[in-house]
């Protein structure tokens, strides 16, 4: 997979090289703790370090810049995973080996450009300028805003905020309307500098590139200043023991399709050795179409719009998310308890299994059809086996067992029943 080489304490390069793909591609990854006042001000420096740098001081120039690189690609993106808030930079270009006659080297030119926009930004008088911030803020706020609108997102946000509050499971990896308002210039300056010094820094290049040349250049490509970069630990499950009885909240809002969600804590994460295991029963339970919740409950009963479950792993969380006619909650409610009361029972069918396990497996081999899925997925698993393979993963699912499935099954623990609902329903009550 990727060659590792350790630029410096905190600061690594990965480099694959291959012939797979027609282009070259580099992602920067830059990761600290998540807190919503730092994925607000990161988020807007992700979007101003996007707009321009000191060599291209507006939109239109660098964009102009781009498209002479044969229209190479270069954008910035924010995420979270556990506690960790991570801030990428990624840029693709052609491989000129499929240019005729190309008038300058395009992907030594387009890191040139993408380097020059981290370490040369568009700064005045020492900061960064106040009306493209105030620009990248709306921007922000306004995405922020739109998940009002898309209430399958709001529904699972509330859930959430209601038994994760302030915790980084419920944050938002671009903050609240509030803390991106609260950003300013002087703010977004030392959040960069922050960044450029203290984040743990990935660098990610994939193609068919000298890479040795690339590792021989690296100190003078990221002359990344030498400073105390530590790791972010992982976020800790937080498993209801038990004590309490699971919370029943109901909202309501001016809608029509009712979202009834459920969440489950689970002591196996991420980092678990049981974490294929859990991945098997999420499949099995409501992670495909063939999965329990979509046959029993939308399709036999048709007592919803769509009902699935998600694994999140870095939270120990299992999610159960359905579209429902509110009056159908408590029938509804009663049949997805029923789906996991049986993979507890062991009702769980060969077929079942091979099915999960054939789309578990298409699904991460699909992901290294690009040369941006392969980044991704080893920059995730390399937490669990720097040497990691898609094949080692998919042998471990291969080992689950119908009796693993139930087992898993038994150590959910449901901590919440959220329904979110139009008020004409709720008035019926």
């Amino acid at each position: 997979m990727f060659h590792k080489t350790e630029l410096q304490s905190g600061v690594n390069l990965y480099t694959r090289q291959t012939a797979q793909f027609k282009t070259v591609s580099a992602a920067i990854k830059f990761t600290a703790p998540l807190t919503e006042e730092t994925a607000a001000a990161r988020t807007v420096l992700a979007n101003v370090l996007e707009d321009s740098s000191a060599r291209y001081p507006t939109r239109t120039k660098l964009r102009q810049a781009l498209e002479e690189l044969y229209g190479a690609v270069y954008y910035t993106d924010t995420g979270k995973r556990g506690n960790e808030h991570i801030f990428t930079v990624y840029a693709e270009s052609v491989n000129e080996e499929y240019l005729r006659n190309p008038d300058v080297p395009v992907f030594e030119q387009l890191l040139t450009l993408v380097t020059e926009s981290l370490f040369k930004p568009n700064l005045a008088d020492g900061i960064f300028d106040e009306t493209i911030v105030d620009r990248e803020k709306q921007t922000i706020i306004d995405r922020i805003g739109s998940i009002y609108n898309d209430k399958t997102r709001y529904a699972n946000k509330r859930m959430l905020e209601l038994i994760r509050s302030g915790q980084p499971a419920s944050l938002s990896s671009s903050g609240t309307e509030q803390t991106v308002s609260a950003v300013t210039s002087e703010l977004l300056k030392k959040t960069y500098d922050q960044m450029m010094n203290e984040d743990t820094i990935d660098i990610y290049i994939l193609g068919d590139v000298d890479t040795e040349q690339l590792i021989d250049r690296a100190q003078t490509l990221f002359p990344f200043a030498e400073g105390t970069r530590k790791s972010v630990p992982p976020a800790a499950s937080n498993v209801n023991k038990g004590v309490s009885a699971a919370k029943h909240i109901r909202e309501k809002q001016d809608m029509k399709q009712g979202k009834l969600n459920m969440a489950y804590s689970t002591p196996v994460g991420f980092k678990h050795p049981d974490y294929p295991k859990m991945q098997m029963m999420n499949g099995v339970l409501g992670g495909f179409a063939h999965s329990k919740l979509f046959i029993n409950v939308r399709e036999k009963e048709s007592l919803a719009y769509y009902c699935s479950s998600s694994y999140a792993s870095h939270y120990g969380l299992l999610y159960i998310m359905s579209g429902i006619d509110a009056e159908q909650e408590e029938k509804t409610a009663s049949l997805i308890d029923q789906q996991v009361e049986a993979l507890r029972n062991g009702d769980i069918s060969d077929l079942e299994i091979q099915q999960t396990l054939a789309l578990l497996s298409n699904s991460i081999r699909s992901s290294f059809d690009s040369a941006k899925g392969q980044i991704e997925i080893y920059d995730q698993y390399k937490l669990l086996d720097e040497n990691f393979t898609s094949d080692k993963l998919i042998e471990k699912w291969e080992r689950v067992t119908k009796e693993d499935i139930q087992e898993m099954a038994a150590l959910l623990t449901k901590e919440i029943t959220y329904l979110l609902s139009g008020r004409e329903a709720m008035n019926h009550e």
